[in-house]
């Protein structure tokens, strides 16, 4: 038992919970009330009293106003307390009154049980018996795993999915989380793995709790308070337990010494961007924090970059964050291309169409194809293999390309190819994947030492080969151990872009992670958006295919609902009416956010929702979210990526606009038709997948074929 003096305050996750949902001219006084506890808890003006009834000897309440009081944990041992709850009298002492704080004999986590679940573990009389779920795995396998002795017999009561679904929100997280992979068909020794459960478990001292605090699996639930600046900035934002609350596999891959790059995988929700932060922080604060140290975190897209730098803000000393350089790959690019000199402009799409246009008059008669095929060849097979000459051509892989070429053909086209080049270098124009390798031919070039000591990479899934080996140029040559750090998810591929990273001098062998839990969706949700992508392989961004087994929530809820009306005003009505039963529930229309496929579309509905006395907030594409903004969140499926809503109302779900018509979607070659629609899959995919509680999933007219199962 630790005998020292330290005394050690904290919070428990549910305690940041219940206070959210206290008023907020309320939360003043609870605000004043914490920042007393955690300067010193022993004060005897905390009038700690013992709960009349209560299962558990160790729980106190503590007097906040009249109203008011805290639930904490006050070990008659050692000098640890825990603030668990907050409530009105009635409701505080009613949460107290069934709950056990144990510390688990063989993982050593501190756990809140819930006793009055254990005891609807019998099985009605008269009732069949039916084989238990978890009938196969002995009362000690179980308990190993972070079931409490105390739930058993309520575990071996449950006999089907929906009965596990029933109990898990009130299992301790980490039992819940293992049972739901037992009962997903993996094998023990596969969820010891996951659950990082060692083989031979260190004794445990259940009268310990400090040391218990320090376990992972109580990191996820409780946080230990070390000032009062970081408890200020946690109840600021208390259900953005992002900042403080992680999972232990996400733990895991953000403290540990990696010996060479890593690579995480995981479906939307499992917190892949959450463990990016926290690892670049990490990485700022306890590994590169030389004054010249620098990290880079980039991502693919502006807004995205916008919403991690506001994001990582919030997580990172002062300090730590003068070495965290937060910028998209093309603007970083641009700028360092500036910085040396280059006097290209840079273009995109439709920048370049005068050129593609004149580069088409030299197109052969023979084979006669479109100019759909052109655009298609050079974004697929030319610009993703950086080939610049005909012999180059004449060897690149087509594979996935619907149209053969016979080698005759290929000479007889690359000469469109090559005129188009000449162009744009006559305009001063180069592409961005053109600039991507002419910025990593100067690195290379003049040795140039960038400062970079690590690189975090967010979306992973949509940047291509030449980001990547751009990338792996950047890092440091100076420093023997230099950190690349990747995470993605192909099912959220967006943009059309496919990399092997090992081809890229990625190597990721051994360091390859998957992340399972879905923390943000309902299963509900997460169930309707997979269903979307099913059928589709996906890569794992290293030449393997991704897989979905495990991936699940372990959050209920409603099912999506779809809707149909007959026009857009019907629509829009039908919109305005569930955003005015969202503010009878007593929720703010703040936390809801309608997304459409275009900007044009938006447009639309922001002016037909104001006219409806409906307060709109438009999520700009290259600001963060102002989260103290009034009104329905606005954005498009493109800009939605990266955030999370309580709701999310899916408008213009029409046949035409998702999938939307495109060159692509109509091209006359099937793989790239495929392909195209797949993106759009993904779109909707990830749209449905930033909501937390609620989608809706609204059309008016003809509704999209995505929506036909």
């Amino acid at each position: 038992m630790n005998t020292t003096s330290k005394v050690t305050v904290a919070l428990g996750s549910e305690f940041l919970s219940a206070f959210a949902r206290i008023p907020r001219g309320q939360q003043g006084k609870v605000l004043e009330f914490v920042s007393k506890f955690r300067s010193d808890p022993t004060l005897p003006g905390l009038h700690y009293e013992k709960i009349a009834g209560a299962k558990d000897p160790n729980l106190r309440s503590v007097r906040i106003d009249k109203a008011y009081r805290g639930i904490a944990l006050k070990p008659d041992e050692g000098n640890v307390f825990v603030l668990l709850w907050v409530d009105h009298h009635d409701e505080a002492y009613r949460w107290a009154a069934n709950k056990i704080c144990r510390i688990h004999p063989g993982t050593g986590s501190l756990q809140v049980i819930s006793v009055e679940e254990s005891e609807q573990a019998a099985v009605p009389a008269g009732q069949p018996s039916r084989p238990g779920l978890f009938d196969a795995f002995k009362d000690k396998a179980l308990t190993a795993l972070g079931v409490p002795e105390l739930l058993l017999p309520l575990v071996r009561s449950i006999k089907t999915e929906e009965a596990l679904d029933k109990f898990a929100p009130d299992f301790p997280q980490e039992a819940a989380e293992a049972l739901y992979m037992l009962a997903a068909g993996y094998s023990l020794d596969e969820v010891r793995a996951e659950m990082q459960v060692p083989a031979e478990p260190k004794p445990v001292d259940t009268k310990d709790f400090e040391a218990a605090l320090e376990q992972p699996d109580s990191k996820r639930r409780f946080f230990v308070v070390e000032n009062e600046q970081e408890l200020a900035e946690v109840l600021n934002a208390p259900l953005e337990k992002w900042r403080v609350f992680l999972h232990p596999s996400q733990r895991q891959l953000v403290e540990k010494d990696w010996n060479g790059p890593v690579r995480v995988l995981g479906g939307a929700g499992t917190g892949k961007t959450v463990v990016a932060m926290h690892r670049t922080r990490w990485l700022a604060t306890n590994k590169f924090t030389g004054k010249d140290d620098r990290i880079l975190f980039t991502t693919f897209t502006r807004n995205l970059a916008a919403d991690i730098h506001a994001n990582l803000q919030k997580i990172c000393p002062e300090e730590a964050m003068k070495r965290i350089e937060v910028v998209n790959l093309d603007r970083w690019v641009s700028e360092f291309l500036k910085a040396n000199g280059y006097s290209h402009q840079i273009v995109y799409g439709h920048q370049t169409k005068v050129s593609w246009d004149k580069a088409l008059t030299i197109a052969p008669d023979e084979p006669r194809l479109d100019a759909t095929f052109y655009r298609e060849e050079w974004d697929s097979v030319v610009q993703p293999q950086s080939i610049d000459t005909l012999e180059g051509y004449m060897k690149a892989s087509r594979i996935g390309r619907g149209t053969r070429l016979s080698r005759q053909q290929r000479k007889a086209v690359w000469p469109v190819f090559e005129e188009y080049r000449v162009l744009l270098n006559e305009a001063g124009q180069r592409e961005s994947l053109d600039a991507m390798r002419d910025a990593k031919r100067i690195l290379e070039a003049k040795a140039t030492a960038l400062s970079y000591r690590a690189v975090v990479v967010d979306e992973g899934q949509d940047m291509g080969t030449q980001a990547f080996e751009l990338i792996a140029a950047m890092l440091s040559k100076k420093t023997a151990d230099p950190s690349l750090f990747i995470v993605g998810d192909a099912h959220q591929r967006i943009y059309r872009q496919k990399v092997v990273l090992s081809r890229c001098g990625i190597d990721i062998r051994g360091r390859g992670r998957r992340l399972k839990i879905n923390y943000r969706t309902t299963e509900e949700i997460r169930r309707w958006a997979v269903h979307l992508l099913e059928g589709q392989e996906v890569d794992d961004l290293d030449g393997g295919l991704d897989e979905r087994r495990g991936y699940r929530s372990l959050l209920h809820g409603i099912e999506p609902k779809i809707e149909n009306h007959t026009s857009f005003e019907a629509d829009v009505t039908g919109i305005v009416g569930y955003l005015r039963r969202v503010e009878a529930e007593g929720d703010d229309i703040g936390s809801c956010c309608l997304v459409t496929r275009t900007n044009e579309l938006l447009d639309q509905y922001e002016a037909a929702l104001r006219e409806k006395g409906i307060e709109t907030y438009r999520i700009k594409r290259s600001e963060p979210e102002n989260r103290r903004a009034k009104g329905l969140r606005l954005a498009t499926m493109h800009r939605v990526k990266g955030l999370e809503f309580d709701r999310v109302i899916i408008a213009a779900a029409n046949d035409g606009l998702i999938p939307l018509a495109s060159n692509a979607t109509n091209s006359a070659d099937a793989v790239v038709r495929r392909e195209a629609e797949n993106h759009e899959r993904a779109l909707l995919y990830v749209a449905a997948t930033r909501a937390r509680r609620d989608v809706v999933i609204a059309s008016f007219g003809k509704p999209s074929r995505f929506l036909e199962w």
